[in-house]
């Protein structure tokens, strides 16, 4: 146990765990709802807004700028408390929102993008930070579920209010709609998160690491996002951005090596659970994220499914994963041995997509929507264990830090997947027959296979450390 997470602390009852829960989820919510809701509006903006040319720096702006602040953020609620932080991040979303909707133009909504993705780098992480402060270890598997279900509310409300918005109504109401919740996320959190104790130690912000974490990260997210798509990977610009990036984080490591007070202290550099943990999330969302962009792909240009039922079919990917969450957080709250959930539940992921694999012109529709759903609840059970297992292993004081490399690990390897998986299918033009194209699909369900077998690996060397804190109370 934390020498630091011994002392006395006021124990929250039920109803205002609740609460902060729910206001808490508010905040993640408008996070999490701009990965699905934008897409969807993007042909409608670019032909009202007259530029289809600059369109994929919509979503490119957000990546870029919430990723490279992420740890930031981390850094920061360490070092001035996560209450103050977390609502400088709803401030900023609320901000680049209004400016988003009063854009004129595609470089501007762009730019506006940006402003948003300064504030969206912190909603998720701090969130999940505090979960860490108000309920102990033991007990944070069974509140799990809010965050579950708040994830699957956004991927399934973010495509349909997306695309109805834009088509019926207007899309700027995809922005205005985060007004009224980021309101909400605002006092709800304020009010509650005042009563909580302070955790931080005197820190100070390695300006010079934060500079060169946001260009590497910055690079690296350029580099995944272009790849293949907007230029060759062996063309001169990519050959320069691939440089580029391995030479800022070359010297993000050396300045982690030699800062006095390095922005990632050594202690969780060297903490194994976090390596472990925080790199099989990320391979994990790799795999998972490449597949909820590329099977309706495969679905239409394969199966010959029209994008309204390919969207459909796609539905058990995104949802069957609070059942795998809820499955690992009540092991956990009951067994001391608790890893072994979510080592079956990447098994079961892998396996899940041998079939398509091996039969993807023979599998029925239904068939492979059960597949997709089972793969969907295996990697549902992957996120309770390595996030409580990950706050569990460090001090309240370097709570904010561990969760920002979550968070950092999870969206890299996002932006990782789809480049891989789009590298995979680069070639796939669309006059070739669909028995040829399910050839260069069938890379994809074995890559997708082969990397939950790599998160597995990775997730057996994260160390199982018992659970700190008694059911029920505040630690």
């Amino acid at each position: 146990m934390n020498p630091h997470d011994l002392a006395a602390r006021p124990a929250l009852s039920p109803p205002e765990i609740r609460v902060i829960m729910i206001g808490l989820m508010m905040a993640m919510f408008p996070g999490a709802l701009d990965a699905t809701i934008i897409g969807p509006a993007m042909p409608t903006i670019g032909r009202e807004l007259g530029d289809i040319s600059n369109l994929s720096w919509i979503a490119t702006s957000y990546l870029l700028v919430s990723t490279a602040v992420t740890p930031l953020y981390g850094k920061l609620s360490d070092i001035h408390g996560r209450r103050i932080m977390l609502l400088i991040a709803i401030g900023l979303f609320a901000l680049g929102s209004v400016l988003c909707a009063l854009s004129p133009s595609i470089i501007a909504l762009a730019l506006a993008r940006g402003v948003q993705g300064l504030g969206g780098g912190g909603l998720v992480s701090l969130a999940m930070t505090v979960i860490g402060d108000v309920i102990s270890p033991r007990d944070r598997p069974r509140y799990q579920v809010y965050t579950s279900i708040m994830w699957t509310m956004a991927n399934l409300l973010g495509p349909i209010a997306g695309g109805y918005f834009a088509e019926i109504w207007n899309w700027t109401l995809i922005f205005w709609l985060n007004l009224p919740i980021c309101l909400v996320a605002y006092v709800m959190t304020n009010s509650k998160l005042k009563a909580l104790p302070r955790n931080e130690r005197p820190h100070r912000l390695d300006y010079p690491g934060a500079l060169l974490i946001v260009i590497a990260s910055g690079l690296l997210q350029l580099t995944l996002n272009w790849g293949g798509t907007h230029y060759a990977w062996s063309s001169s610009t990519m050959l320069a951005l691939m440089a580029a990036a391995t030479v800022f984080v070359a010297a993000f490591v050396w300045r982690l090596a030699t800062a006095e007070e390095p922005l990632i202290p050594y202690r969780l550099l060297s903490n194994r659970i976090i390596l472990t943990g925080a790199t099989s999330v990320g391979v994990t969302m790799a795999i998972y994220v490449g597949l909820t962009i590329y099977v309706p792909v495969f679905l239409e240009n394969v199966r010959g499914l029209s994008a309204g039922r390919s969207g459909l079919a796609l539905l058990p990917l995104m949802v069957f994963s609070v059942l795998g969450a809820m499955t690992a957080g009540r092991v956990m709250i009951h067994v001391k041995r608790y890893k072994f959930v979510s080592l079956i539940g990447l098994g079961v992921a892998a396996i899940g997509l041998v079939p398509m694999f091996l039969w993807p012109m023979e599998l029925s529709i239904f068939q492979i929507e059960i597949l997709l759903g089972v793969v969907s609840t295996g990697v549902g059970a992957v996120f309770p264990t390595t996030t409580v297992s990950i706050q569990n292993s460090v001090a309240r004081h370097d709570l904010g830090t561990a969760m920002s490399l979550i968070t950092f690990m999870r969206n890299l390897g996002a932006a990782a997947g789809v480049a891989l998986f789009g590298a995979i299918i680069a070639g796939l033009a669309p006059s070739l027959d669909a028995t040829t194209a399910a050839e260069t699909f069938r890379w994809v369900f074995l890559v997708g296979a082969l990397g939950y077998v790599v998160a597995l690996i990775l997730l057996i060397f994260m160390d199982e450390r018992v659970l700190n804190g008694a059911s029920g109370a505040l630690r």
